[in-house]
């Protein structure tokens, strides 16, 4: 073996440790780089300064995608981290998604993450965006308690769907639905004029620190891990149907 080829085998060799190393820690990671952002937007929140972040956001957000139009949609995606949509998606996974009390799982997360965002906007008590509001709401800015809840509630159900739907496309695809639910949540708080996007980007940051807790210490108490996987039920009907027969 060359030189070269002895280089390239080394660089391999070190690039699928790290990669290794990094998916073994992806929780760790995960919590520390969501905790630096948040700590990095509560300092310039704090210093009372409007940030870059939140003027680019609202030149593309308001000045420029704002219309008739769209104000629909994102008002429906708003209303999609509300209380009464969710404990109705609550009271449907309490009916279907397997484990000992799904149901409460999710609705113990829900109640802690409203708590910690009432927490949180108590200490900053960041005002709210004044003068291009859509829609009406109270109490300080920071974090969003929508975008709070969405990745709280979503997030957990990403979770959920990945750790006990069987391994089949639609497993990604629902991920992939409930992860745009997240940002679009998110988006339309920016888009309606009743956060920054600081507020936004602090509140998934704040509620995936929460989630990586949530579902390593609590919910598997909930949500027992031999839990069948969602959709197995219906294939072993279908089997013990053509036994039948």
């Amino acid at each position: 073996m060359t030189r070269r080829e002895d280089l390239a085998q080394g660089a391999r060799e070190v690039g699928g440790g790290a990669l290794g190393l990094l998916r073994d820690n992806l929780r760790v990671v995960a919590t520390l780089a969501a905790a630096l952002v948040f700590v990095w937007l509560l300092g310039e929140v704090a210093s009372g300064e409007i940030l870059r972040l939140d003027t680019l956001a609202y030149q593309v957000f308001v000045e420029h995608l704002r219309s008739d139009a769209l104000t629909p949609f994102m008002q429906a995606f708003t209303s999609l981290a509300s209380i009464v949509v969710l404990a109705v998606l609550a009271a449907v996974i309490a009916a279907l998604a397997p484990g000992k009390a799904p149901g409460w799982c999710v609705s113990v997360n829900l109640v802690c993450v409203v708590l910690l965002n009432t927490v949180l906007k108590y200490l900053v008590q960041r005002p709210r965006p004044d003068g291009f509001r859509l829609i009406s709401e109270t109490g300080y800015s920071f974090p969003s308690g929508h975008s709070m809840v969405a990745m709280a509630f979503f997030g957990l159900l990403i979770w959920m769907v990945w750790r006990y739907h069987r391994r089949d496309a639609m497993r990604v695809v629902w991920c992939v639905v409930f992860g745009l639910v997240i940002v679009m949540v998110g988006v339309s708080r920016i888009y309606l004029g009743v956060h920054y996007a600081s507020d936004v980007l602090a509140g998934f940051c704040v509620s995936l620190i929460w989630l990586i807790f949530y579902t390593r210490v609590v919910a598997p108490a909930f949500v027992a891990v031999d839990a069948p996987r969602m959709g197995a039920h219906e294939s072993e009907r279908g089997a013990e149907g053509t036994d039948a027969k």
